[in-house]
């Protein structure tokens, strides 16, 4: 039992190692440039045989395979002799890749790595004997745990990485054509349609029609905007108010113009998003703050 509960145990090891990799795998390849992979080719073949070689012989140390367990001490062996270069080398504290893009380069992670290889390397010398069902039972559930715990962390590792990839992609900018609504710079009458409260600062006017899925689908954005006190926002329907539309040459919904308090148009185009309309509304408030406009 006891080298049943090995091979799972040092599988698990390998498969949370090629998750971590591959829930960051940017980050991860990155990484390897600390033992010299300049090249981005070589990093990614790098980092596709590390994560490929951890999941092959994963599965085989879980079956009990001797061959595999002393192939991934082998593995282990290589890595430590990476770690243990750049430490020489003094790349200490630099990102090593080891366990995702977190992990870095110390003596610690050098003893860990020895003590993996030492571990795969003993695990064929270990007594086998024969489950009883019971301890199947309680091998299965264990393993279960196990696998639940690592997928919650690779989950969260994801997460985290799909955050960060998020806030690192550029603004998305609404599309403000010359010739369709009203001219920036331009008064307009529709200021008189809002009742801005005293911290208002700025107008905002969505444009959207009845049987437009998208404006449907952002109603929920309008209505936080709404609720910025900053903010005095007016919703003006194709049909039922088809007055504004005409007089303000309005090419289609969802659109919106923001103005400030005196009537002048600072910013108007069409939007897709929450972040375009954020975009816009940010465009104007940045305008509404230039001297020119003062």
């Amino acid at each position: 039992m006891l080298a049943t509960i090995g091979d799972v145990g040092l599988a698990l090891v390998l498969v949370g190692s090629a998750g971590a990799k591959l829930a960051a795998p940017t980050r991860t390849r990155a990484a390897l440039a600390t033992y010299g992979l300049s090249s981005p080719r070589a990093r990614a073949l790098a980092w596709a045989g590390a994560t490929g070689a951890e999941a092959v012989l994963a599965v085989g140390v879980a079956l009990g395979i001797d061959a595999a367990a002393y192939a991934a001490a082998a593995l282990m062996l290589a890595f430590a002799a990476l770690l243990a270069r750049a430490i020489h080398q003094g790349r200490a504290g630099q990102p090593c890749g080891c366990l995702g893009a977190r992990s870095r380069v110390t003596p610690a992670a050098l003893a860990r790595t020895l003590a993996l290889a030492g571990a795969f390397a003993l695990l064929p010398a270990l007594p086998r004997t024969r489950l009883s069902t019971t301890g199947w039972l309680a091998l299965g559930l264990g393993v279960a745990l196990a696998a639940i715990v690592v997928l919650a962390v690779l989950l969260l590792a994801l997460a985290r990485e799909v955050g960060e990839l998020r806030l690192a992609l550029p603004p998305q900018l609404p599309l403000e054509i010359d010739g369709e609504g009203p001219r920036r710079g331009e008064r307009v009458e529709l200021i008189e349609r809002f009742a801005p409260g005293p911290p208002a600062r700025l107008a905002l006017a969505v444009f959207s029609s009845e049987g437009c899925p998208l404006c449907r689908a952002l109603e929920p954005a309008v209505a936080a905007f709404a609720r910025d006190p900053l903010l005095a926002v007016g919703a003006f329907d194709e049909h039922g108010d088809a007055d504004v539309w005409r007089a303000l040459a309005i090419p289609g919904s969802p659109y919106a113009i923001v103005l400030a308090l005196d009537g002048t148009v600072l910013a108007q185009g069409t939007f897709n998003s929450a972040r375009q309309l954020e975009a816009l509304v940010a465009t104007a408030d940045a305008r509404e703050r230039e001297p020119a406009h003062a």
